[in-house]
């Protein structure tokens, strides 16, 4: 059977820039140094890339988990540019197309079933001809954003612009040309290149699955901390709406503290959240399912799994009771003509069914863990 196409450009691109970053910048550090201000061009410089691709193209564009002032538009898409990643238009029409057909072959463009090397890199090397986007007809809405289309029509020469004339710029400014270009340009592109293509290859390898098994994505905290919060991906392609992806206070994710940062001096808003019943929803049926797996495995493990069943029941009570409570305290809270003393007794009794809920949640887990 014969090979599809190689892609000429991404095949130069990814393989220059491989092999300068590994040989090119090794040779230029023993024979001439790299100094601190030069190594930190090329870590601001990777950051730069990854935000704007997180926040911007990822979280922003691909999913409207939230609405952004066109400044901040303006910056991540000069970011993205200069992160080399395709058009946002492109790259959002691509991501849409992955979410929506997961894991499938013939449909996502990226899919995880055809292995690391196909996940990460190689579906952009040839033309497999999965999703070719001639009419970006899944992106309308972007369509009508002046920025996303300016940023597309001109896209080349912006790459050019961005790619090389930032690191010339700063190697004037330093008095190392070659060196600056060597790490805060190519270095710093393979660097955020590979740290974001980790997403759709290792993430969905390796890692844990605590609110979906039904695809192949994890959550990974060691991918977390190399793509600004993005490793965090079974959540992510849980409840994909969501601004944040990693939801708990200790999780990394620099991308969620940005925006929500952001929204405080207005240049952020609508940040959604997923409503906590709904997460908790999707984490106890998971635990469900693989608590029950490895008691079907244990002989006369009909009792406990009755048990399990009994105080799954329970918690999905609670968290039903909490649900609707807090609608109707936010239905009330819209309503003006509500008194005052009736919105108090509704918080007051929404917080009691919280805790309620909270409780039986840590016995559900104590339960688990004495199962496990």
């Amino acid at each position: 059977m014969q090979k599809p196409k190689l892609i000429w450009l991404n095949v130069i691109v990814f393989t220059l820039t491989g092999l300068i970053t590994l040989i090119g910048v090794p040779a230029y550090a023993l024979t001439h140094g790299f100094d601190g201000w030069q190594i930190a061009a090329m870590i601001l410089g990777v950051i730069v890339c990854e935000i704007s691709i997180t926040a911007g193209y990822h979280r922003l564009w691909s999913h409207r988990a939230y609405e952004a002032h066109w400044l901040t538009r303006l910056l991540f898409a000069i970011g993205g540019t200069f992160a080399t990643q395709n058009s946002i238009l492109h790259w959002a029409s691509d991501h849409r197309v992955h979410h929506h057909y997961v894991d499938n072959d013939l449909k996502d463009p990226y899919s995880a079933k055809k292995g690391f090397w196909y996940s990460h890199l190689g579906w952009m090397l040839r033309d497999y001809g999965v999703n070719p986007n001639t009419d970006y007809s899944n992106c309308r809405d972007l369509q009508k954003d002046p920025i996303v289309m300016f940023q597309h029509k001109h896209y080349l020469v912006l790459v050019l612009a961005a790619n090389f004339g930032i690191p010339l710029l700063l190697g004037f400014w330093h008095g190392d040309i070659l060196g600056m270009l060597l790490l805060a340009g190519v270095a710093r592109l393979a660097i955020a290149h590979h740290f974001t293509f980790f997403i759709n290859s290792l993430a969905h390898i390796w890692g844990n699955q605590p609110y979906s098994d039904k695809n192949t994505s994890k959550d990974n905290g060691f991918l977390a901390f190399l793509t600004m919060g993005e490793g965090y991906h079974n959540y992510h392609h849980s409840f994909q709406r969501d601004y944040r992806n990693g939801i708990l206070w200790w999780q990394f994710d620099p991308t969620k503290w940005l925006i929500r940062s952001l929204s405080l001096i207005k240049l952020t808003k609508n940040l959604y959240r997923t409503p906590i019943e709904h997460i908790e929803t999707a984490r106890a049926q998971m635990l469900l399912s693989n608590t029950t797996k490895k008691l079907s495995q244990q002989p006369c493990a009909d009792t406990m799994i009755q048990q399990l069943q009994t105080e799954y029941e329970a918690l999905m009570g609670k968290i039903n009771d909490f649900s609707q409570a807090k609608r109707q305290w936010m239905e009330a809270h819209k309503n003006s003509m509500i008194e005052h003393c009736d919105l108090v007794a509704l918080r007051a009794r929404v917080e009691t069914l919280k805790q309620s809920f909270l409780q039986q949640k840590r016995d559900w887990l104590m339960l688990n863990a004495s199962f496990a």
